[in-house]
């Protein structure tokens, strides 16, 4: 049995002596009340809220090496009562957090903390200005989401404290997620196994939630190492065998193979090793794909192809080749429940009122970037996303592997600028300024008075898992494609880190000695050009 199992169980037991909790009935009038009250709180917050925010922006730590963003995140939540149970799933900077109040639903809250290579930006400049040249930085904008989760459970749980409401929360990260890497591991080692439903958060420009379908991919993650053998390349090169002429014919054969794809599949890749120096033939090269598909069968269909002309490249090179799974990501699939409570909630709270300055900031750096339309933040909401009847390829989140496990929604929030490039410096501009913060407060209240709903209405979760088993998974069934063996690639991205976290300390945010983050930088917001 998994820890977290152990400490569930632990839960139900003590959940049992408090059975009285969960028999309460709840009027409308006193749920109305209770859902106010967390959203006042969350308002109430926002200067914690704005200092979460603006000090994992200070961090940029690429996945896996998430070192003081967990420790930071942690602390918050054990210093409010929170039972941590580190390194989960064998990934040193994963964690559960967790906070029981006797019988009711499990509800997990999680959302992603790395950030991107190369996007080191003074937030808040409307043009490139790296803090750190060359420096990873918030260019995707997963510094504002665990930051708004603490938000909305720490006001949650004021309010169950005060009104005797069982139920238990659990606050998670996902470690990694522009790898692909951590949430699959999550599934297979048992840590969903005992919750009940799942709010994830993503920054957006807009406060959003979607059922069913949604558009993308899912993907695996692969990396194939060649070893042959070195030789000098210019006094004996028939000696030797080299690694890189196969990586580079898998290659060649895999872009061939790109003519006879289908149009929802997408497919790319990176050397990650070939060879050392041009005198030498070299000995081991390797080339890293993702490989995504709107289907499970499509991307492992892809799989075994790219596997077959792996061990060709190696047959014809007279080399030796080996492959690891990275990362796998599942395509997503959301719940028609929990999306349409979350988006009465959602119509309740609206978009954060922007200033001129936040609209200043927005159209600068539409117009930095060339966008299409330079219309700044948005003020209408958007729709309730419906199911993407016709399947549209994009992106990949891994998500997808918890949303097949258990009832799941991601909730959009508006905490960045519309018609950017995505993973990209500009889309770090927006990730410490009052956008950030308006966006995050904004998404709290919508996903605390969620919370509640389903505390305090009990036949929502049932109607929920009816629709998980009942039309989600009637014909489609969750199958990892990690294997019991395969480890989490936690040796990823440690050089980069390593090599710029000393000259990123020194731009770590003190909200001990001021007020935002803009300030310590000396930023006058909104800095645009003339």
């Amino acid at each position: 049995m998994k820890t977290t199992n152990i400490l569930l169980c632990g839960i139900m037991l003590f959940a049992g002596v408090t059975s009285s909790i969960a028999q309460k009935k709840y009027s409308k009038s006193q749920i109305k009340k209770f859902k106010a009250e967390v959203e006042a709180l969350v308002e109430a917050n926002k200067k914690q809220t704005q200092v979460m925010v603006d000090k994992i922006f200070s961090f940029a730590e690429l996945g896996f090496q998430e070192e003081e963003s967990s420790k930071y995140l942690t602390g918050i939540l054990e210093d409010n009562g929170f039972t941590i149970e580190h390194s989960i799933s064998n990934i040193p900077t994963a964690w559960f957090a967790t906070w029981n109040n006797g019988e009711g639903p499990v509800i997990a809250l999680g959302s992603d903390v790395d950030c991107i290579p190369k996007a080191s930006q003074y937030p808040g400049v409307a043009y490139h200005k790296p803090i750190v040249e060359g420096a990873p930085g918030h260019g995707e904008g997963h510094n504002s989401g665990i930051p708004l989760n603490i938000t909305s459970a720490l006001a949650v749980k004021e309010v169950m404290e005060k009104e005797g409401i069982g139920g238990t929360l659990i606050l998670w990260p996902g470690i990694a997620e522009e790898l692909v890497a951590a949430k699959a591991w999550y599934v297979r080692d048992g840590l969903f196994d005992d919750i009940d439903m799942c709010i994830f958060t993503h920054v957006s420009s807009n406060l959003s939630v979607s059922w069913g379908p949604t558009r993308g991919t899912g993907l695996i993650s692969v990396e194939y190492l060649f070893e042959g053998e070195a030789a000098h390349s210019a006094g004996a090169p028939w000696r030797g065998r080299s690694a890189l002429d196969a990586a580079e014919l898998m290659n060649v054969g895999w872009n061939y193979k790109r003519e006879h794809l289908h149009p929802l599949k997408r497919s790319h890749s990176i050397f990650t090793d070939a060879g050392d120096q041009p005198n030498v033939v070299p000995s081991k090269a390797a080339i890293w794909f993702y490989f995504r598909d709107v289907t499970y069968e499509g991307i492992m269909e892809m799989y075994a192809e790219a596997n077959d002309i792996a061990k060709g490249a190696a047959m014809m090179t007279g080399t030796k080749m080996t492959s690891r799974v990275l990362g796998t990501a599942w395509p997503r699939h959301f719940n028609k429940v929990i999306a349409e409570t979350m988006y009465e909630n959602i119509k309740e709270v609206g978009l954060p009122t922007w200033s001129d300055a936040d609209q200043k900031l927005a159209k600068a750096v539409q117009t930095e970037m060339k966008s299409k339309k330079i219309e700044g933040l948005p003020t209408e909401l958007s729709k309730l996303g419906l199911p993407v009847l016709e399947p549209v390829s994009g992106g990949s989140d891994d998500i997808g592997d918890i949303s097949w496990k258990v009832p799941t929604v991601t909730m959009r929030f508006p905490s960045n600028i519309p018609g950017l490039p995505g993973h990209h410096w500009a889309n770090a501009i927006a990730m410490a300024t009052p956008i950030a913060h308006k966006g995050a407060t904004a998404g709290a209240k919508a996903e605390a008075m969620t919370i509640m709903d389903f505390l305090l209405k009990p036949e929502l979760l049932t109607q929920a898992w009816d629709y998980f088993n009942n039309e989600q998974t009637k014909e489609t069934k969750y199958e990892p494609m990690i294997s019991a063996d395969d480890m989490p690639p936690t040796f990823l991205n440690k050089d980069k880190q390593d090599m710029f976290r000393p000259a990123l300390e020194e731009y770590y945010y003190d909200e001990t000695k001021y007020d935002s983050y803009l300030e310590q930088l000396g930023v006058e917001y909104p800095t645009v050009k003339e």
